[in-house]
Parts: C-alpha cells; structure tokens; sequence
C-alpha cells in the first residue's frame, strides 16, 4: 500500500513537468519575434486574440451569456 501512495505522489511533478516542457518546447521558437517591437505587439494581440475568442466561444457553448 506504501509503493501505491509512492507511485500516486509523483503524478503531480510528473504532470508540472511535463505543463512545463509544452510551454518550453512552445514559447522558444516564439522568442526572436518577441525582440523586435513590432512582431511583438503582432504576437502579443494573437495572443489576447486567441484568448478573448476562446473565451466567447466556451461561453456561447456553454450558455453563460447574461441574455
């Protein structure tokens, strides 16, 4: 029973790891475009652009609009 509570308590850094090693793997070829101020603007309104547009869809798709 110890070996299961073991193996249990390393999901959790398993799973940080791995968040961490996308996010890595994602923002490094991202980076040179965030040294120039005009690419950067450019990536950072995708970004928010990104967001804002998955955020109105999650809404509409799951009836949270105030209407």
């Amino acid at each position: 029973m110890q070996e299961f509570f073991r193996n249990v308590s390393r999901y959790p850094r398993y799973f940080i790891t791995f968040t961490l090693g996308i996010l890595f793997s994602v923002i490094q070829p991202l980076q040179p475009l965030l040294r120039r101020p005009t690419t950067a603007v450019a990536l950072i309104g995708a970004v928010v652009a990104g967001f804002v547009f998955l955020s109105f869809t999650l809404q509409a798709m799951l009836g949270l609009n105030g209407a």
